[in-house]
């Protein structure tokens, strides 16, 4: 049974601090609000869809039913790992379980620099944003930096807090988002679009007759990344067996829909000139398409949401790089100190206080060089991505594997513990090959400009499997522990 009992400190521990577990009462709704904070809604229908239009046309919605398909089927093996390993450690704790301990910590370091990339390039992204906002409503021109450093101090504050107020927080910012957005599929759909309904949009055959459809389907799973840290926060809801599965298809099947439909609303909205739209003015197609199908000026209100956006994403994304540190801290993978629970907020605020210091040098170190925040942003956010689903091929693979090792429990069947998980990892590793051979388009630049990035992924995945060989044969009480061990073991007795 999850451990419900409020952290008490150990002897001789400071007042405000235990080395105990997170707790929390979160239900299917905030997880789902929560986790889907992660994906920015608004900012990937404002300005990612336009370029799957531009590379997959007027059949671009098939690339959202297809990831949305790909990613339920991986949903499938993952969410029934999370019955079978009671541990909160998510892709860390099911690596470890499926491939062992070393390649476990290894995709655990990966998880880290991989979040903490795409974090650091959205802060950035959070401050043009911010800037141009201001800029837009007849404000003074002002520096990214600054609206980078205020989001930071008060993502930072949010995090040093018990999980439930960045629920709240990003429950309200989500609820706008979604409103939003369905106005405008609403809107534009019972008006007929620029020149009427049509179902070609859903051609598949012509959608993968296309040159480029693998283009289009890699921007549609980069716009999914995060749904899958629901797991991280099994410690932190009620009733983890039921609530985390629920909010993991929730959550993948939700904004499936979503973005399928903005998609299919969205080409509607321009008809047969929507490819030539998304490849002159793609950063203003959706705006356009508001104010026109909507009302004048309702750009405006999605201009105020995407910055908000950023900021719950940025809120997403802090909750789970801290929950990594603390879950591989407990495990004395990383200074144990990352493990400490706020003995009144019960969160992880050492961690969360961690990666807050470690954004900030690395924020301070973009303005002091004068690189430029958009090539950043574009570079960090990609690169982390592409660490991101090949974690999700490994879960995949783990998941295969472990049950392969256990066999079939009773309460499964072959598809969700063999077929699923085969099926997601075969898929989702087609999807990583081919963003390393279009790397210029997940992170900018020529062809090949920037393929030494990919060694930043590759340096941090050698990195745990050499200290986790390292503590085998050195500290094994240290190693026994990996993969959230001795968490599993109390949950069993």
């Amino acid at each position: 049974m999850r451990n419900t009992t409020p952290p008490t400190a150990a002897p001789g521990a400071a007042a405000t601090e235990t080395k105990e577990r997170l707790s929390g009462d979160l239900g299917t709704t905030s997880l789902v609000l929560s986790v889907l904070a992660f994906s920015a809604p608004i900012v990937t229908v404002s300005g990612f869809i336009a370029f799957t239009v531009l590379f997959a046309g007027t059949t671009s919605p098939i690339a959202f039913l297809t990831a949305t398909v790909v990613l339920t089927i991986f949903a499938v093996g993952f969410t029934t790992m999370t019955k079978h390993i009671p541990r909160p450690g998510a892709f860390y704790a099911y690596v470890t379980m499926g491939l062992g301990k070393i390649v476990g910590l290894g995709g655990a370091y990966l998880a880290i620099v991989s979040y903490s990339m795409i974090i650091t390039g959205l802060y950035s992204f959070t401050g043009i944003t911010m800037a141009a906002l201001i800029q837009s409503f007849g404000g003074p021109e002002t520096p990214w930096w600054v609206w980078s450093f205020a989001a930071l101090a008060l993502v930072g504050v949010l995090g040093y807090f018990h999980i439930e107020l960045s629920a709240k927080v990003l429950s309200v910012v989500m609820v706008l988002e979604v409103v939003v957005v369905m106005t405008f599929n609403v809107a534009t759909l019972s008006k007929g679009g620029a020149e009427g309904l049509s179902a070609a949009p859903f051609n598949a055959v012509e959608f993968f007759s296309q040159g480029e459809v693998g283009v289009a389907l890699l921007f549609a799973f980069l716009t999914f990344i995060g749904f899958e840290a629901t797991a991280l926060y099994r410690d932190e809801v009620k009733d983890p067996n039921k609530t985390v599965p629920r909010a993991t298809y929730l959550a993948v099947i939700f904004v499936g829909l979503l973005y399928c439909l903005s998609c299919y609303a969205l080409v509607s909205a321009y008809g047969s000139t929507a490819v030539e739209t998304a490849t002159n003015n793609p950063a203003g197609m959706f705006n356009d398409a508001l104010d026109r199908f909507v009302m004048p000026g309702f750009s405006n209100v999605s201009l105020v949401l995407v910055a908000s956006s950023c900021v719950a994403a940025l809120i997403s994304t802090h909750n789970v790089i801290a929950r990594y540190l603390f879950n591989i801290g407990s495990d004395r993978a990383l200074p144990s100190y990352l493990s400490k629970v706020h003995k009144r907020h019960h969160s992880p605020y050492k961690a969360s206080v961690t990666v807050s210091v470690v954004i900030i040098l690395a924020l301070l170190s973009v303005v002091i060089s004068g690189a430029d925040p958009g090539q950043f942003y574009g570079q960090m956010a990609g690169l982390g991505s592409t660490g991101v689903l090949v974690l999700m091929a490994l879960v995949s693979l783990a998941v295969a594997v472990f049950f392969f090792r256990k066999g079939v429990p009773a309460s499964e069947n072959a598809w969700k513990v063999f077929i699923a998980p085969i099926v997601s990892a075969v898929a989702l590793t087609a999807v990583v090959v081919f963003a390393i051979m279009r790397f210029e388009l997940v992170v900018g630049g020529e062809p090949g400009q920037n393929l030494g990035l990919l060694y930043v992924l590759g340096a941090s995945l050698v990195l745990g499997i050499l200290f986790a060989a390292y503590v085998r044969s050195a500290k094994p009480q240290i190693y026994s522990r990996l993969g959230r061990q001795e968490t599993a073991e109390a949950d069993m007795s």
